[in-house]
């Protein structure tokens, strides 16, 4: 079964995070790299974005 990739807006969606913030991690090695799915498009393996997020600490904020 081929891989379902998600573009820039969905990443966005997904993560929480800006296109600002997505790039800067990418330069730093925080974020995976897209991969090109065409001359002037490219988009995130939805298994990498994901593997990305279960990485990240979760935090838990106590009520009351």
């Amino acid at each position: 079964m081929p891989e379902h990739h998600l573009r820039r807006p969905a990443v966005e969606a997904a993560t929480g995070l800006s296109r600002s913030t997505i790039y800067a991690m990418m330069d730093s090695g925080d974020f995976p790299r897209p991969i090109r799915i065409g001359r002037r498009a490219v988009a995130w393996p939805e298994s990498a974005v994901l593997a990305w997020l279960a990485d990240r600490p979760t935090t838990m904020r106590t009520v009351g």
